[in-house]
């Protein structure tokens, strides 16, 4: 069995929802996925309660299990006048490898191109490059450190 088919599987016996939230909701998952250790104030991103954020949450059985963010904003190295930076993605550890990351992007992709939105990108860590990679984002550009995170690539997909 293909590794995809058993994610599928395992996707159908969960009872799962993905639907748009607040931002203070992402903390619970931002926090212990992306920003372990560091205070909460850290997962409070600029622009998480503009009018044209939005936050997507995954939820298993009323569980939040999964979160991703959309901004508004464009990336210089990107010529699309109309752009959107996917940020703060984040699956619990628990339920990381079962296709879930997959299931919440994909989902917000669709809202984008719904909107007419012609690409978007994100700062992706390292480690998570081959994640991106197979959800079609291409790398643009030099890899950069964001100060006590890591290594990162700027990614980007036109939708």
């Amino acid at each position: 069995m293909f590794k995809f088919e058993k994610h599928l599987k395992t996707i159908q016996k969960l009872n799962y929802t993905i639907k748009i939230i607040d931002a203070s909701e992402t903390y619970g998952v931002r926090q212990p996925v992306l920003r372990d250790g560091k205070p909460i104030e850290t997962c409070m991103f600029d622009g998480d309660n503009l009018q044209t954020t939005f936050h997507l949450g995954l939820y298993i059985t009323n569980e939040l299990v999964g979160i991703c963010s959309f901004f508004k904003n464009n990336h210089p190295l990107i010529a699309n006048a109309s752009q959107y930076q996917l940020r703060g993605m984040a699956i619990l550890d628990a339920y990381q490898g079962l296709g879930l990351g997959t299931l919440i992007l994909s989902h917000g992709e669709t809202l984008l191109k719904q909107q007419g939105i012609p690409v978007i990108w994100c700062n992706a860590r390292v480690k998570a490059t081959e994640f991106y990679n197979k959800m079609g984002y291409k790398i643009i550009g030099e890899p950069f450190d964001i100060k006590d995170i890591g290594l990162h690539y700027c990614m980007y997909k036109p939708l």
